[in-house]
């Protein structure tokens, strides 16, 4: 144990490209990690990246900050990243990645810390590397990358989907914060919108892209227009945007009992590649 305990330290610029060839042999299970580490996140928050290194080579990455999320991490590995990780009990909102590894995390985090306030099990992780168009499914022009200056009308529909997800609200009082969040994905050109009037019906975003992969998150479309069959036209569109310009595979994971959004995605061509859990606090 103390051996084990001895070979998690933080990681440095040195090891990036060590971190991303272990990232890289799973990506839509990784490539949340690997974004930090690409956009260069890992660098600013110093410990923010851990890493297992047992014998001199690194086999195990975890991400800790608000979010916990594990890379390649095994019982030992788990074991040696606990101890560090409940000094972050009061900063983390989520732990989440592959089921396994985040069982192995929270059954040694959950003793000492508050219970979690839900747990999302059996989470369908899907990707797809195929445009929609190759599959005969026409997609919605009218989606399209919402511009930065348009961070006022994205957030009422980012906060909406945000709460229906989460349970509370992104913020309360202030909005500076929240802001910059969006204001970011929007400079990168990673927020898809479908927006007539000024007002945002259709909202997607890329939450990671590394390795050639990028994951969609904060999919939602204004509950006034479900149930009319626009779930597909729309997730294609957003998909084959994606595909075309800023990776060769697109991912997400969904909660197990939508089982609405899963036949959308399946339809668009998404097929499940692994499994994630996600344990909110």
């Amino acid at each position: 144990m103390l051996r084990s305990l001895g070979a998690v330290r933080p990681l440095s610029e040195v090891d990036q490209g060590e971190a991303l060839d272990l990232c890289a042999l799973d990506p839509p299970a990784s490539v949340f990690v690997a974004a930090r580490i690409v956009e260069g996140t890992a660098m600013r928050y110093p410990g923010a990246l851990l890493g297992y290194r047992p014998n001199g080579r690194l086999e195990a990455l975890c991400w800790a900050a608000a979010n916990i999320v594990p890379v390649a991490v095994g019982a030992e590995a788990a074991e040696a990243f606990v101890p560090r990780l409940r000094r972050l009990r009061r900063q983390t909102a989520s732990v989440f990645g592959p089921s396994d590894q985040v069982e192995l995390l929270w059954s040694g985090l959950m003793t000492g810390w508050s219970p979690a306030r839900t747990i999302r099990a059996r989470q369908p992780l899907m990707a797809t590397t195929t445009r929609p168009s190759a599959l005969g499914i026409d997609a919605d022009l009218r989606v399209r990358v919402a511009r930065p200056d348009e961070v006022s009308i994205v957030l009422p529909a980012a906060a909406a989907m945000f709460t229906a997800e989460i349970g509370y609200p992104p913020y309360r009082g202030s909005d500076v914060g929240y802001r910059r969040i969006l204001r970011e994905l929007l400079d990168r050109g990673h927020t898809f919108v479908w927006e007539e009037r000024g007002e945002i019906l259709f909202k997607a975003d890329v939450g990671s892209c590394a390795l050639g992969e990028a994951q969609l998150q904060g999919v939602w479309l204004t509950p006034r227009l479900r149930g009319r069959g626009l779930g597909v036209p729309l997730v294609a569109s957003v998909t084959e945007q994606v595909l075309d310009t800023m990776a060769t595979s697109v991912s997400l994971y969904v909660n197990e009992y939508n089982l609405a959004a899963q036949a959308v995605y399946r339809r668009v061509g998404f097929a499940t590649v692994g499994e994630f859990t996600t344990v909110l606090m």
